[in-house]
């Protein structure tokens, strides 16, 4: 390529670096005559003698020395430290707009800005700077552009003035994207992805920015072998006008054919291939190949991964070369807890997540706990047989001792389910399962009767649909999610009877401002098809607590014997309102809850119990650690006066 400008300076390397940051796909379309880089100075080496200064300097009054020894900073024979300030002068708007970003991250004014200098410091950073500005101008077709540094005194306080005289911005005559004709059906879609046309200016960045976006669209209309090279400019100072040449190779559209490993690799190709989105036959699409390095890394077994496409057995076809380096595949981790009524809890887990390859994980739990004790094992296949679809199977020992029951609990269960994660967020998840359950369980019979003890055994068809059109997945800000839980249950207990369980769940949320989110919840429930007395205490509904209503303690609110104790019921409503407020880190959420629950199989609404507090948030890089401090409004007999609890996520 050609270009007018023959000065060598590190302001051209400094512009070049920049536009090679902002656009990494694309190399400076304009940097292509630039010098390499002088050796870095020592910052800590003498000065050499000044004979003169490069800037006029007016005369500064006594008063711009610094008052006080502490104020000084270190000097130079080049006289006292001096505060000073930066201006741009002699641009408009739209060029002040075009430069001024790329100035402040480079100019050595300002990064020292507010930093007292002495005379000739001042005098080699505006020097320095006038050629970095010069250049960004260049950059944006501004090549007549001359700049004059200028030192003035205001109120005491010395101006450095950066005095610009742009000229005329040179203009394309010509724009020439040629071998096209190798891509007929995405001809004009590429020109138009490429974006630059005749009469448009000479800029730097647009151009980058095109042949990169040129190199993006080619790849995703199936050219993976496709050629695109720096576009060549050449610039007619005469008249003001450049021209610009892009010689586009597209290499041959391609479907993909094989997935290749090498041998003994960690995944099999037919099992990259059940990850993968695209099928053999299907047209190339660039976008594929990073979509399926992210799935491989989010299996957690992967540390590297390659994904490269390579020639195919025909002419027509691409193969996709995947190598991938393990990661260790055995995890241990911990949990603490605490919330009012619920008591601490602690747990930990042992995890290997390729036991049963590829992808089966086989997981060994423990919690001890206030009020919980387990032992549990469980098997998860990730990707079985299609990306994000997750075969389960559980086996659990536990005792819960909870403010509405007691129970000791075996469970043996299996299920399948298409899962969402931070990587990868779904709209749409969904689950079906087996469960199998005895359960001995001490709870109340009645509101106006004692606890005791009974033995349940329940089979369940547990099933769960979702919507999430939220933008995160720990801590959304904007959108909402919808939820259905429906279980078909069989209990044996004098005798065999049915029931189906049903919980309805939506929560909406909406920035008011940059600092503000308003948050709401609904949550209903029903079980319809046996007496609230016939069915196991774990099985009814309860509510209180920290993922219910906030105030009251866990399962406190609702019917209670005549010990006082909770005893569920078969139907349920909660509601959930808070405004989240952030300072940087940190945030602070009031709220309000409400709830009940009632006997009948649907709520009727009456007697809602409400409950409010202040949460603090802390917004770690994993997600928000919450603590709310509540307090119910129209407490019953027993009720604590304050709730605490703790935990990760927002509330809902």
């Amino acid at each position: 390529m050609t270009c007018c400008s023959s000065r060598r300076s590190g302001a051209a390397l400094a512009v070049a670096a920049y536009l090679a940051a902002a656009n990494p796909l694309a190399s400076p379309a304009f940097a292509q005559d630039l010098p390499q880089a002088e050796p870095a100075l020592d910052p800590d080496s003498p000065m050499d003698p000044l004979p003169e200064l490069g800037v006029d300097w007016p005369e500064l009054p006594a008063e711009t020395a610094p008052a006080a020894p502490a104020e000084r900073a270190a000097t130079t024979d080049a006289g006292a430290a001096l505060r000073y300030e930066v201006r741009l002068e002699g641009l408009d708007v739209e060029q002040t707009e075009a430069v001024s970003s790329q100035f402040d991250a480079l100019s050595t004014l300002r990064s020292s800005e507010k930093a007292p200098a002495n005379v000739a410091q001042i005098d080699r950073r505006a020097r320095e700077d006038a050629e970095l500005l010069v250049e960004l101008l260049r950059a944006r077709g501004y090549y007549d552009a001359e700049v004059e540094p200028r030192v003035t005194t205001e109120a005491g306080r010395v101006v450095v003035a950066l005095a610009a005289e742009p000229g005329d911005q040179y203009r394309f005559t010509g724009v020439d994207v040629r071998g096209l004709e190798g891509a007929p059906e995405q001809a004009e879609a590429l020109r138009d992805a490429f974006g630059i046309r005749k009469d448009d200016p000479v800029d730097a960045a647009a151009v980058n920015a095109g042949t990169v976006a040129l190199r993006q669209r080619i790849g995703q209309g199936g050219f993976p072998f496709a050629q695109v090279p720096d576009p060549q400019v050449v610039v007619d100072r005469e008249s003001r006008t450049a021209t610009l040449v892009l010689t586009v190779d597209p290499g041959g559209a391609r479907r993909y054919g094989r997935i290749i490993v090498p041998e003994g690799a960690l995944f099999s190709a037919r099992h990259i291939g059940e990850i993968a989105r695209f099928k053999p036959g299907q047209p190339f699409e660039a976008s594929d190949m990073d979509d399926l390095r992210r799935a491989l890394i989010a299996t957690g077994l992967v540390s590297t991964v390659n994904v490269t496409p390579q020639p195919g057995a025909t002419p027509d076809t691409v193969d996709i070369a995947v190598r991938i380096e393990p990661a260790p595949p055995r995890t241990i981790a911990g949990e603490l807890g605490y919330g009012t009524g619920e008591g601490f809890r602690a747990a930990i887990s042992w995890q290997h997540r390729n036991f049963f390859p590829p992808e089966g994980g086989l997981t060994a739990r423990a919690v001890i706990g206030t009020r919980e004790q387990t032992a549990a094992a469980s098997i998860r296949r990730n990707n079985f047989r299609k990306r994000d679809h997750v075969l389960t199977a559980d086996l659990a020992l536990s005792h819960l001792d909870q403010p509405g029951y007691e129970a000791r609990t075996f469970l043996l269960g299996a299920g399948i389910e298409r899962q969402t994660n931070i990587i990868f967020q779904k709209k749409w998840t969904w689950s079906a399962a087996i469960n199998l359950i005895a359960s001995d369980e001490r709870g109340a019979i009645g509101s106006t009767t004692s606890t005791m003890r009974r033995t349940y055994f329940i089979g369940a068809l547990p099933t769960m649909l979702a919507y999430d059109g939220s933008n995160d997945l720990l801590d959304p800000t904007r959108g909402f999610r919808l939820a259905g839980r429906f279980s078909p249950e069989l209990s044996l207990q004098d005798g065999v009877f049915g029931y189906g369980r049903l919980q309805l769940d939506a929560s909406a949320y909406r920035p008011v401002s940059k600092r503000v989110v308003l948050a709401g919840r609904i949550r209903l429930g029903s079980i319809a098809g046996a007496a609230a007395d016939r069915i196991a205490p774990s099985r009814r509904f309860f509510a209180g607590g920290g993922g219910s209503v906030r105030g009251f303690g866990f399962q406190a609110i609702g019917p209670r014997d005549q010990d006082n104790n909770p005893t569920g019921g078969r139907s349920l409503a909660e509601f959930a309102a808070e405004a989240r407020i952030r300072f940087g880190v940190f945030g602070i959420v009031p709220f309000i809850d409400a709830g009940n629950i009632y006997r009948s199989a649907l709520p009727d609404f009456s007697g809602l119990r409400f409950g409010a507090g202040l949460g603090v948030r802390y917004h770690s890089n994993f997600g928000p650690i919450r603590v709310d401090v509540g307090t119910p409004i129209n407490p019953q007999r027993g009720d604590a006066r304050v709730t605490v609890f703790v935990s990760l996520g927002q509330a809902f």
